[in-house]
């Protein structure tokens, strides 16, 4: 991670300083603006229950512009297509290897499109599966059996994949969990409480994550 960068997040975290986080806007024509209340909960649930001091106003980023650089967490979704330029390409792998943490939760639709495009920015550093013993499944909230099952599609497994990058994962890809579902208001899906709640606890460990590793 850049030094300087590292110090910057862990200055956030350890002195709570408020911080914004964005949704990444993407081309493609994928609905990159989809689960629009998912972010705001996931912001208050984290400033009530594990010590951030987020600003509640999430903030939209393009993936290929220089204001990514003053996010140290970025969340991408959608259902489908996906395309990054070279631009785009090029400041992504810019921005993970420099500290910048992205991630992407398949929202349904996007499996096929965003592999592709993932691989153009480490094409040499492919996705990896992250067991469930891994500290990304243990802080601040246990999950010993790994990634939790938000929303049903396909009766698969949810799998969590990471690029790692001298150990730690700078991009974390979510699939067949759907957490952003389980983050959004209880009425847009009418999920159990029980469910919404494994959701966000798991959202509060990759914030976690993202500023103590």
């Amino acid at each position: 991670m850049n030094k300087f960068l590292a110090f910057g997040i862990l200055l956030v975290w350890n002195l709570g300083f408020t911080q914004e986080i964005a949704v990444a806007k993407y081309s493609g024509g994928g609905d990159w603006y989809s689960n629009p209340t998912s972010l705001p909960n996931l912001v208050k649930f984290c400033n009530q229950n594990i010590k951030t001091n987020f600003n509640t106003k999430i903030a939209t980023v393009e993936v290929g512009s220089a204001e990514i650089f003053t996010y140290p967490f970025v969340h991408m979704t959608g259902h489908g297509n996906v395309v990054f330029s070279a631009n785009d390409v090029i400041n992504l792998r810019n921005y993970l290897t420099s500290g910048g943490f992205l991630h992407i939760d398949d929202n349904y639709g996007m499996n096929e499109f965003i592999r592709k495009e993932i691989k153009k920015i480490f094409p040499d550093n492919p996705l990896t599966e992250i067991p469930s013993n891994h500290i990304l499944f243990q802080e601040p909230f246990a999950f010993p059996g790994g990634l939790p099952k938000i929303h049903e599609h396909d009766n698969q497994k949810p799998q969590a994949f990471g690029i790692f990058i001298d150990g730690r994962i700078v991009l974390l890809y979510t699939y067949e969990t759907d957490l952003g579902d389980g983050w959004e208001d209880a009425e847009v899906h009418n999920n159990p409480q029980s469910t919404r709640e494994k959701a966000l606890k798991m959202g509060a460990n990759i914030i976690n994550y993202v500023f103590k590793n």
